[in-house]
């Protein structure tokens, strides 16, 4: 007999576990899969092009608060867990939930969801979202580019539309991003390689995409999303640790297996963290792999008009998933206004509208920072609706994207840029060391 499978996700590796394990193994029945996190997944069909031969009319997606009633009426024997940035906490209270429903609760490990490739790669992963993972990136991007090596980014999933026109999508202008509709939360993932040169894949069946980019890299990079491990087996696996959210090394999940894994621990942001947070993580890094290599970096925020902060009444516009399901009240907007001396930080709430207004609902810790929603052309609308309303003077756009380019907006607006710089040990001569080794 099959096992009946269920999923729980957020359109990312949910479908890639099932794309690499499930799909094309008759030993397991994928019922179904359920969505969270992401606002409008559920509802819609994982389509049998994608499926496989197995699944004929595809396989549904359910919201995830449908979790027990799925279980009872499609006769489920195992759920497996399979997104991520969650406390070890919530995790427990998700099997707790699935275990009183009579199934078996299930986590997948790195040997059977990781690919591997014939071309080196080098995976930057995190422990929290917003830790800072592209920014690093973009840095060894830069640094092996340097070196005479084509680089080719692969970007976790964000597979927002229509499924099966995303199962490979190919990033190397701007003009991509339009054909592809993408929405905020992806332009800020492709812009910043987009801008400098480097093409960037992303999509929904992660063997095709591996396969492509092969075919144009030297060195492949793993920009990981949502603290996730890496869907391709890495030959140097780098992990960005957050100081402002000092001790989830320990308590996240997978964030905690990241760091155990980790060959690099980058501790991000000395520069604005407290001293005794960046020892404890230092501390807690090193009490989970006393092999890895800590590195300490600053984040280098800098504005490209910051006579418009000085003295103004801001609005901070910050990157979506960091505040939301990365659990941040503030990021590198708010920085920067600190640094440049606004005047005012005007709260948005009052100003907030739609979806943007059922944000601040359902995250409460949220406070006086705008989160880059635009999951949608609605949700985009509405985020240049509240901006607009705004009694304000200057918004501040602490996302990595050109936001005053892509929304109409009735007020000037401020880019915040932040960047990677090391502290003590610098990547260009770790990532010497390491091409030495791949030779």
């Amino acid at each position: 007999m099959q096992t009946k499978i269920l999923i729980m996700g957020a359109a990312g590796r949910d479908f890639h576990n099932f794309n690499v394990f499930f799909r094309d193994n008759n030993q397991y029945e994928v019922a179904a899969f359920t969505a969270a996190q992401i606002p409008g997944i559920s509802g819609r069909v994982y389509p049998v092009e994608l499926a496989g031969p197995l699944y004929e009319k595809g396989i549904p997606i359910y919201p995830e608060d449908n979790l027990p009633d799925l279980i009872k009426k499609h006769d489920i024997d195992q759920v497996v867990l399979a997104y991520s940035d969650l406390s070890h906490e919530t995790v427990m209270h998700k099997a707790s939930l699935v275990l009183a429903a009579g199934a078996d609760f299930r986590l997948m490990g790195t040997r059977s969801t990781m690919l591997k490739s014939a071309k080196p790669v080098i995976s930057v992963c995190a422990v929290r979202t917003g830790a800072g993972k592209s920014p690093t990136s973009q840095k060894l991007v830069d640094i092996l580019k340097e070196k005479d090596l084509s680089v080719v980014v692969v970007r976790h999933p964000m597979p927002y539309g229509d499924l099966v026109k995303q199962a490979v999508m190919r990033f190397a202008t701007m003009d991509d991003c339009i054909r592809n509709a993408c929405t905020i939360e992806e332009r800020e993932e492709y812009e910043p390689y987009i801008c400098c040169g480097t093409v960037v894949y992303s999509g929904v069946d992660y063997e095709k995409i591996l396969r492509e980019a092969e075919k144009e890299a030297d060195v492949i990079i793993w920009d990981g999303g949502n603290n996730d491990t890496p869907f391709y087996r890495p030959d140097l696996h780098i992990v960005v640790a957050d100081p402002h959210r000092a001790g989830h090394e320990l308590t996240y999940y997978p964030g905690s297996v990241n760091v155990r894994l980790a060959d690099v621990v980058i501790i991000n942001k000395v520069d604005s963290a407290r001293r005794e947070d960046v020892e404890l993580v230092a501390r807690n890094v090193r009490s989970l792999n006393g092999k890895a290599l800590i590195i300490k970096a600053k984040s280098v925020i800098t504005a490209d008009k910051p006579g418009l902060i000085k003295g103004k009444r801001v609005i901070v516009v910050e990157d979506g998933p960091t505040l939301t399901h990365g659990e941040m009240s503030f990021g590198a907007g708010v920085i920067a206004a600190q640094k440049y001396g606004a005047g005012e930080v005007i709260d948005p709430r009052p100003f907030a509208i739609g979806s943007i207004s059922d944000v601040y609902k359902k995250y409460p810790h949220l406070g006086s920072v705008l989160p880059a929603m635009g999951y949608s052309g609605s949700q985009i609308q509405e985020l240049e609706n509240t901006l607009n309303l705004a009694v304000c003077d200057t918004v501040i756009a602490g996302t990595p994207i050109d936001l005053g380019n892509l929304l109409k907006l009735n007020k000037p607006v401020v880019r915040i840029r932040y960047e990677l710089e090391e502290v003590d040990v610098k990547l260009d001569g770790l990532v010497d060391k390491w091409l030495k080794t791949i030779v």
